[in-house]
This record gives C-alpha cells, sequence and structure tokens, in this order.
C-alpha cells in the first residue's frame, strides 16, 4: 500500500475542482495521471481510481443536489442501466485479463480516446458555428418511454465500458445529457456527477471485492479532492453557459488525450494541457466576436432613430411633431369659430 504522497494531494485537488465545475474529469483524466505520473500498475490505478472517484461524486452530488442542478427523473434511467453494465464491465475486465493480459487494454483505450476527440470537436463545432441550437436546451428531461429506454442503454453501455476501464462516468454520460437528452450546461454538471456517484460506488465496491484498490492511495487523492470539488460546485453558478458550454468541450478534449496517453500513444503532457487551452482560447474568441455583432445589432434601430451619422436631429425633430398637430387643430377651430360670426353679422 502507498503512502501519502503531495503529488497525489494535488491531484486531487485539480481533478476535483474539474469534477465539480463539469462533471468530468475523474477517470478520464486520474487514471492517466496515476498511470504516468504516479507510475502505479493499471489494476491498481483504475480500482484506485473508481473508489476516489465515488468519494468526490458523493460529496460533489450531494451539493448539486441541495442547488437544485439534478434531473432526479434521467439520474435514475440512467442507473437502471448503468448499475448493472457497471458489474458485467468488473466481471468482463477479470475473465479479460485473465485470457489476453494486459494487451486487450489498448485497443478499448484508442476506440475511447477516439470517441472522446470525435465528441470534443462535435461540441466545440456547435460553439463555434451552431450557437442558436443551445435555444433547444430544456431544464428537465420529459421521461416517455423511448428516452427511459434510450437512458437505460446508454447506462448499460457506459457503464460496462467505466466497468472496464474506470473511464466514462462523466465524460461519456455528460456527452449523452448534453447531444442526446439536451439538458442545459449546468444541469449536465450537476446531473452527472449526481449519477457518478451511484455508479462509482458500484464499480468501486466490484473491484475492492477483486483486490484493485490501494487505500493509502485513495486517501492521498481525497485529501485534495474533496475540497477541490466544493471549490468547483461554489465556482459552478457564477460561471455562465456561455462559458461553460467550451468548457465542459475542452475537459474532453484533454480527456481524449489522456485516455490516448493510457492506451500507449505517448501523447506528451504539454499537448494534453496545450490543445484544451487553445481550444478554449479559441472558443472564448468567437464569443467575443458574437457578442460584439450581436450588441451592434441591438444597437442598429437605435441609431436609426437617431438620425443619419454626425448627430442630424432629424428622427428626433419628428416625434414632437405628431402630438403638436392636435393643439394646432383645435386652435384652428377656435379662431376660424369667432372669424365667421363677423362675416355674417355684416351680412
Amino acid at each position: 500500500m502507498l503512502g501519502i504522497d503531495p503529488q497525489f494531494i494535488f491531484f486531487g485537488l485539480i481533478v476535483g475542482i474539474l469534477v465539480g465545475l463539469t462533471g468530468i474529469g475523474g477517470g478520464s483524466l486520474m487514471t492517466p495521471l496515476l498511470l504516468l505520473a504516479g507510475g502505479i500498475p493499471p489494476t491498481i490505478a483504475i480500482g484506485t481510481d473508481l473508489a476516489y472517484g465515488a468519494v468526490t461524486k458523493t460529496v460533489g452530488g450531494w451539493r448539486h443536489l441541495r442547488a437544485g442542478t439534478v434531473d432526479l427523473g434521467i439520474s435514475k434511467w440512467l442507473a437502471f442501466g448503468s448499475v448493472p453494465g457497471s458489474l458485467v464491465g468488473v466481471w468482463v475486465s477479470e475473465k479479460l485479463a485473465a485470457y489476453y493480459g494486459a494487451d486487450y487494454q489498448d485497443v478499448l483505450m484508442t476506440a475511447v480516446a477516439a470517441a472522446l476527440l470525435l465528441v470534443s470537436a462535435a461540441i466545440l463545432f456547435r460553439v463555434y458555428f451552431l450557437p442558436h441550437l443551445k435555444h433547444s436546451e430544456r431544464h428537465t428531461v420529459d421521461l416517455d418511454r423511448r428516452t427511459k429506454t434510450a437512458a437505460i442503454a446508454f447506462g448499460l453501455i457506459l457503464g460496462a465500458i467505466l466497468g472496464i476501464t474506470s473511464v466514462g462516468s462523466g465524460a461519456l454520460i455528460g456527452l449523452a445529457l448534453i447531444l442526446f437528452f439536451r439538458l442545459t450546461p449546468h444541469r449536465v454538471v450537476g446531473t452527472d456527477v449526481f449519477h457518478a456517484a451511484i455508479l462509482l460506488w458500484t464499480a468501486a465496491i466490484a473491484h475492492g471485492a477483486a483486490g484493485n484498490i490501494d487505500y493509502g492511495l485513495t486517501a492521498a487523492l481525497l485529501i485534495g479532492s474533496i475540497p477541490g470539488v466544493v471549490i468547483g460546485t461554489a465556482l459552478l453558478p457564477k460561471v455562465s453557459a456561455d462559458a461553460l458550454r467550451p468548457a465542459l468541450a475542452c475537459v474532453l478534449l484533454a480527456a481524449s488525450l489522456g485516455v490516448a496517453t493510457k492506451a500507449g500513444f505517448g501523447v506528451p503532457p504539454y499537448l494534453i494541457v496545450g490543445l484544451p487551452m487553445l481550444a478554449g482560447w479559441v472558443a472564448w474568441m468567437f464569443h467575443r466576436s458574437r457578442s460584439k455583432a450581436e450588441a451592434e445589432a441591438a444597437a442598429g434601430p437605435d441609431d436609426d432613430a437617431s438620425g443619419p451619422a454626425g448627430g442630424s436631429p432629424v428622427g428626433p425633430a419628428r416625434k414632437p411633431a405628431a402630438p403638436a398637430a392636435k393643439p394646432t387643430a383645435a386652435a384652428a377651430a377656435t379662431v376660424s369659430s369667432p372669424s365667421v360670426q363677423p362675416v355674417r353679422g355684416a351680412a
């Protein structure tokens, strides 16, 4: 069992803030950190990550529930699929590890990394070029039969992936909440974290029974992650939806690069950090440009009403003309009435 190392406390703090703020980053970022920077064996890294993530996301899920950012209905139906799916995933992981050894994880990690990269690109494309789609987002998912069936199916598949790899409780479920169930960004984060707590406890208990958890390492991660997730959830109400949407995409991009590293592609750390930062900067520039254009468009009618450029008072001078017409007509009637009587008198 590993002792408490300050670097693991720092890992927990950073990932905890990301989990509290975006709902993503637990398995997708922590497991590569443990493998690469910590030198932890893959089986122990996955099991320990699930145990640490279960506690971290329980804290975050409770805070989101109190803040009203959790859709309990869709969380329940996702859990109906993800809980048994995670148990199946752990069982499959044990069988495949015994049959193929460690090589089978590389193919699976490559597929997950490609999926995360595709999703990140799709969301960033939406942020850059399809901002009007945010009007179709909703606060609560309507639970008809089709939605319930889809939630169970998503949960079953993604739960199995998490049980095998520890990846997906935030990134992949968050993707479904964004693209399929179309929740608003803040509700995506809260619902994702709340559901992940249920899912991670199931997978962590199964891995604990298999002897895949280092409890000393888990404690070190929790020392950093619990205050981190509190900080992240406290920051969430202060972050606008327009800022959170590209942030979710950038974290997914970082997750895809982290998983690719876990698959053996050797992505350098500066790319794992630099590419998401670059994507976030581009998204910010697009948002700034679009906001400026919208502000100018909104100010357009006022500029037209005030007349031509150069301060011409033609526009404002026309506005009092309408109310001035009534006293003019009344005055004309008053003046013309006495002027007729002398004429008749003369006749």
